[in-house]
């Protein structure tokens, strides 16, 4: 599933990903959302029935984390995996836990539901 972010799609309470139910386990959504004076590329991943959100950036490397369009995970769909440099994440909490940046979190989005929609905010740089 891809998406694409248009002017419609922002509003003061966050930027529309997807419908709730559009999003199966295992399974990934682009994005982009506002950050000041730039648009940020992101995703959302369903794991183990729980949505979690990135910005689509290795924290080794400043490239994006899809292999190949709109593609996340490892081939088990337990792990995001960098192309890249091989660094594996933790879809839940975004730490690397094999190769470089290892340690290093992934920067969240945080998602709201409404109404069965998914709407994703500034990201956290922290």
């Amino acid at each position: 599933m891809a998406s694409v972010t248009t002017r419609e799609d922002q509003s003061p309470e966050g930027t529309r990903v997807c419908r709730a139910d559009e999003l199966a386990d295992g399974k990934s959504c682009k994005f982009r959302v506002p950050d000041g004076d730039r648009y940020v590329d992101c995703f959302v991943v369903r794991y183990q029935g729980t949505l979690h959100a990135y910005v689509n950036e290795c924290r080794h490397v400043s490239m994006s984390l899809d292999w190949v369009e709109n593609q996340f995970f490892t081939e088990e769909a337990d792990y995001l995996l960098c192309p890249t440099h091989g660094a594996w994440y933790t879809p839940d909490t975004g730490e690397c836990v094999a190769g470089p940046p290892c340690g290093k979190l992934l920067h969240r989005v945080p998602l709201v539901e409404r109404d069965g929609t998914i709407f994703a905010l500034a990201p956290e740089w922290s």
